[in-house]
């Protein structure tokens, strides 16, 4: 199956998420590029948004090449969705021990503490820098647990309109499961989102725009779902804006 890549509580949860010391020179050079062509500002804008979250040159091509062989055609009804159709809720499909939410808290966290009655495995808390809404988010299981959701960086209900009604039960646990398609993410931004497409919701964060849209086009080639006209069209913009690291 592929598989592609204690706090206390504070009176103030989100504060704007630090910026990377790396600023680059590419962005700087789409702007003098759209500033000749006679565009101005919305690509200044973009290019230096996107330079928050640089990709190699690797990762871009990629995402094109992946972004190139996806099927174009019209989403399938939703006829037969439900959530239980991939399978038990954050399954240990690893078998390390931990279930697939736990798994990724301990990933995408930073300063993480663990219940030790759990064998390390439940995370209790930890600091979450938001790729959606850049902001940073102090998580603390309990009462507060939903301010950080783990998205479906592809909606389950989105998969099952384009290619996993006809899977297996066992692809499509696995495909709910599957890291490279999961992210820890701002609980609102979340609920937001719901079963939105690329054509339909993208991060408010434009920084992370590129690198959702690449993690999108390599998890739905990897796994042989298709894209909608538009939404391949929103992919390719959006991939066409990367900046890559030097």
């Amino acid at each position: 199956m592929p598989h592609l890549l204690t706090s206390p509580r504070s009176t103030q949860r989100r504060r704007p998420a630090r910026r990377t010391s790396r600023r680059g020179r590419s962005w700087v050079l789409v702007l003098l590029v759209g500033v000749a062509a006679g565009l101005g500002a919305p690509v200044w804008l973009d290019a230096r948004a996107a330079a928050q979250h640089p990709v190699t040159a690797a990762d871009l091509a990629a995402g094109r090449a992946a972004l190139d062989t996806l099927e174009v055609k019209g989403r399938a009804p939703r006829t037969g969705y439900e959530r239980e159709e991939f399978g038990q809720r954050w399954a240990d499909v690893d078998r390390n021990g931990c279930d697939t939410r736990n798994d990724v808290l301990r990933r995408d966290l930073d300063d993480v503490t663990l219940d030790p009655a759990t064998r390390g495995c439940v995370v209790l808390t930890g600091t979450l820098t938001d790729p959606y809404t850049d902001t940073v988010i102090a998580f603390e299981r309990g009462e507060r647990s939903s301010e950080v959701q783990i998205d479906h960086v592809i909606a389950l209900a989105d998969a099952w309109q384009k290619g996993a009604q006809g899977w297996s039960d066992e692809r499509r646990t696995a495909f709910a499961n599957d890291p490279a398609n999961l992210l820890a993410v701002d609980g609102s931004a979340n609920q937001s989102k719901g079963a939105g497409d690329a054509a339909t919701w993208l991060p408010p964060n434009r920084g992370y725009r590129c690198a959702y849209a690449l993690r999108q086009t390599t998890v739905k080639a990897a796994y042989g779902l298709w894209v909608t006209q538009a939404e391949h069209d929103a992919l390719a913009r959006e991939i066409g804006r990367c900046v890559v690291a030097d």
